[in-house]
């Protein structure tokens, strides 16, 4: 399941790309959407960030 994990993990820095590169797209026509879109980029990129940190703790509890 933890291999699982690792995969679906990377997920979330697929979208961050994705609302990165929609923000770009929109910048000159919707400034206030541009905003969101990396806002949520930010968001996406923390929660990757996050879950990595805790299952490589939980692994590391595991093994011991």
């Amino acid at each position: 399941m933890n291999k699982l994990w690792k995969f679906f993990q990377y997920g979330y820095l697929i979208v961050a790309i994705l609302f990165t590169v929609e923000s770009i797209l929109t910048w000159n026509t919707d400034r206030e959407k541009a905003y969101m879109m990396l806002g949520f980029a930010v968001f996406t990129t923390l929660i990757f960030f996050f879950k990595r940190h805790f299952r490589k703790k939980i692994e590391n509890r595991n093994k011991h």
